[in-house]
């Protein structure tokens, strides 16, 4: 992580990683999102959602880039549905079951 991403993610700042936002992703897909890969709109690294900073509270949570600290993904839960902000992700791309390992035997 970059000085100024360890400066705007500081270890007192409570957050998560990424999986803490796993169950009210879950609400919207029907796959597992924090396994998928997200391409951070700004510094362009790649990596698992799950591995991204998630900051929250009741109603949804922000996910940001580990690397420079950008906001990657937003989730809101209102009374009305979910709002879901993808706007700093260059793309998400989520694996289709065939790439999954296949059962243990």
């Amino acid at each position: 992580m970059s000085e100024h991403a360890s400066s705007r993610l500081g270890a007192d700042d409570g957050h998560l990683d990424g999986n803490a936002a796993g169950g009210l992703l879950r609400e919207l897909f029907a796959v597992d999102v924090t396994a998928a890969d997200a391409t951070c709109a700004s510094c362009a690294t790649t990596g698992p959602v799950g591995a991204l900073v998630a900051y929250g509270h009741r109603m949804g949570a922000v996910l940001r880039c580990p690397r420079c600290a950008a906001p990657v993904l937003r989730v809101v839960r209102t009374p009305t549905g979910h709002w879901l902000d993808l706007s700093g992700a260059r793309v998400v791309r989520v694996r289709a079951l065939t790439d999954a390992a296949p059962p243990p035997a």
